[in-house]
C-alpha cells in the first residue's frame, strides 16, 4: 500500500500485477532494507556506488539501504540454503537512491528467474512479463530497447587485445561516453598537455613492469602518510591493484589503431528487431571476426519473443546498450515511454548469470529479472491521460 501512495498508481492495478507475477510463478518476497554495503560497492556500477545511502552497524560493518532488489533477493536466496532450482520471486516496495533533487525512496515492481536453462525462453518470458504488466497498468505499446552485453564481448575476444584492454572496456560497457573515450585513449587520439594528468602517468609508468607486493607497499604507504583507509569502500590493497591495472592500461594505450575502428563500427549498430540479425551477420563477415555463437543466440531470442507475441519490429537494437550494473553479463532490456517525455526507463532489466556465484551460490545459475519505476509509470499514464 506504502508503494502505491508513493508511486501516485492505483493500488488495485498494483495487485493486479502483483496476481500477474504470482500466476507465471513467481513467488513473493520482502528481503531486508537494510543491507551489508561491500555487496553494492563490489557488485554494482560507479553510478549506483556513489549513491548509496551509507550507515554502519554497532558492530563497525559498513551498511546501506538496498538501492535495488536483485542482489537483495539473490542473497535471500542462496542464504535460504534449501531454494530448488529453478526458482522464481517477485517483490513490491522502495529501492533507496540519492538524487539531486526530490526522495532518493523509489517505488519498485519487479520479478526475477532464477535457474532456468532455457536461455532463450526465460529472456523472452521475462520480457513479455514485463511489458503485460505495463499493459495492466495501463500503459501499453511502449519502446522496447534491446543489447546483449554476450555479443559485445565476442566482439573483443576477437580482436587480439590485451587482457587488461579487454577487461577494462566491457568494464564500462553500457557507460557510452566512457567507453568511448577509452576507445580513443587505447588508439593514442586523445594526447593531452594537461600536467596533472602527465604527473598521474608519470606516477603509473613508475609502478608498471614493478614487483606487484613492492607496488602495493608503495600505493599502500602514500594512503597511510595522507591519513586515508579506504576510498569509496575500496580497501587500500584494492586501490593499489587499480593503480596497477592503471599503469598496465597507460603502458599500452597505443598501437590498437584497427581494433578501435572496428569497435567504433560495431558500437554504431542500430537498427529495428527485424534488420538486427543480418546488420550482426553484415559486420561479423567485413571484420572477419567469428560472432555465429552469439548470433544464433540472439537469433533464437528473438523467436523466442516473437512466439510471446512481441514482434521483432516493436525492438530496437543498439549495439552500444548495457545497463548500469556491473553484474548484466548477457540480454539487457529497456521499456520506455514512447512519447519520450519520460526521463529514464519504465522498466529496466536483463541476465546475469554470474551474480548468484559471486554472492555465494556453489554452482553458476543462469538468471534474470527485471524492475518496473512505478513513479515513472505513473507519470507515463498521467502524460498520456
Amino acid at each position: 500500500m506504502a508503494a502505491a501512495q508513493k508511486s501516485g498508481l492505483d493500488p488495485k492495478k498494483i495487485e493486479t500485477v502483483l496476481a500477474l507475477f504470482k500466476d507465471a510463478g513467481h513467488d513473493l518476497v520482502n528481503p531486508p532494507i537494510l543491507q551489508p554495503a561491500d555487496v553494492f560497492l563490489d557488485l554494482t556500477g560507479e553510478d549506483i556506488r556513489r549513491r548509496l545511502y551509507l550507515t554502519q552497524g554497532t558492530d563497525g560493518t559498513d551498511l546501506c539501504l538496498r538501492p535495488d532488489f536483485t542482489i537483495p533477493v539473490g542473497r535471500q536466496h542462496v542464504a535460504s540454503g534449501t531454494a530448488k532450482l529453478p526458482a522464481a520471486y517477485c517483490y513490491n516496495g522502495p529501492v533507496f537512491r540519492q538524487r539531486p533533487d526530490g526522495l532518493g525512496e523509489i517505488p519498485q515492481l519487479g520479478a526475477e528467474s532464477l535457474g532456468r536453462t532455457d536461455t532463450a525462453e526465460a529472456d523472452a518470458d521475462l520480457l513479455a512479463l514485463s511489458d503485460r504488466a505495463l499493459d495492466a497498468f495501463g500503459a501499453s505499446g511502449m519502446a522496447i530497447r534491446i543489447g546483449d552485453e554476450a555479443l559485445f564481448a565476442a566482439v573483443l575476444a576477437g580482436l587480439g587485445l590485451p587482457n587488461v584492454w579487454r577487461r577494462r572496456l566491457r568494464d564500462l560497457f553500457g557507460e557510452t561516453d566512457k567507453l568511448a573515450s577509452a576507445i580513443d585513449r587505447m588508439a593514442g587520439d586523445n594526447a593531452t598537455d594537461d600536467d596533472s594528468r602527465d604527473v598521474r602517468l608519470g606516477f603509473l609508468s613508475a609502478l608498471e613492469g614493478a614487483d606487484p607486493a613492492a607496488a602495493h607497499a608503495v600505493v599502500e604507504d602514500l594512503l597511510s602518510i595522507a591519513g586515508i583507509s579506504a576510498v569509496g569502500g575500496r580497501t587500500p590493497s584494492e586501490i593499489a591493484d587499480r593503480f596497477l591495472e592503471q599503469a598496465a592500461l597507460a603502458s599500452g594505450a597505443r598501437g590498437h589503431d584497427q581494433a578501435a575502428k572496428t569497435l567504433r563500427a560495431y558500437l554504431a549498430l542500430k537498427t529495428d528487431g527485424e534488420a538486427a540479425v543480418q546488420a550482426l551477420r553484415d559486420f561479423s563477415a567485413s571484420n572477419k571476426l567469428d560472432l555465429d555463437a552469439p548470433i544464433a543466440a540472439f537469433e533464437r531470442r528473438l523467436s523466442a519473443l516473437t512466439a510471446k507475441g512481441i514482434a521483432p519490429s516493436r525492438l530496437t537494437f543498439a549495439a552500444e546498450f548495457g545497463r548500469r550494473l556491473d553484474y548484466y553479463s548477457g540480454f539487457v532490456f529497456e521499456i520506455h515511454a514512447s512519447s519520450g517525455a519520460i526521463g529514464g526507463p519504465l522498466v529496466g532489466g536483463g541476465r546475469y548469470d554470474k551474480l548468484l556465484t559471486l554472492l555465494g551460490a556453489g554452482e553458476n545459475v543462469p538468471a534474470i529479472g527485471f524492475s518496473m519505476w512505478l513513479d515513472r509509470i505513473a507519470a507515463s499514464i498521467e502524460g498520456t491521460s
